[in-house]
């Protein structure tokens, strides 16, 4: 039933995505470990480096409201594969947790599962 909130929820975040430039709309839900889910959706810019993706949109949504614990994240994608992580959000959704479960969907039934380690097994940490 978790998975089936954060599901909906990513597939509605998709729906609000600002992406004049590439038409590619993506949608990310994120849950807390208190059970609160953040959403948020690509937001580009014609410099595309002012772009952001939908995972970080959630992240940052949910450090602004003083949660910064999450134990999952659904992305959504209208594509033929599977729509995964950009390296940047990798980075970020470590930081967090790099245990975090990423439920990876497209809009035709694709699904992959992964945690963010497995994802970005060398990550950036400043301990290192």
């Amino acid at each position: 039933m978790k998975e089936e909130g954060l599901i909906g929820a990513a597939i509605e975040a998709r729906l609000k995505a600002y992406a004049p430039h590439s038409k590619f709309k993506v949608g990310a839900a994120l849950l807390t470990e208190d059970g609160r889910i953040f959403t948020g959706c690509n937001v580009e810019n014609s410099s595309y480096g002012l772009s952001i993706c939908a995972e970080r949109v959630a992240v940052v949504k949910a450090v602004s409201e003083g949660c910064t614990r999450f134990t999952d994240l659904v992305l959504v994608a209208d594509c033929e594969g599977i729509c995964t992580p950009c390296g940047a959000c990798r980075q970020v959704l470590f930081e967090f947790n790099q245990n975090m479960n990423i439920t990876m969907l497209n809009l035709r039934g694709g699904k992959l599962e992964a945690t963010v380690r497995e994802l970005l097994p060398e990550a950036f940490e400043l301990d290192h």
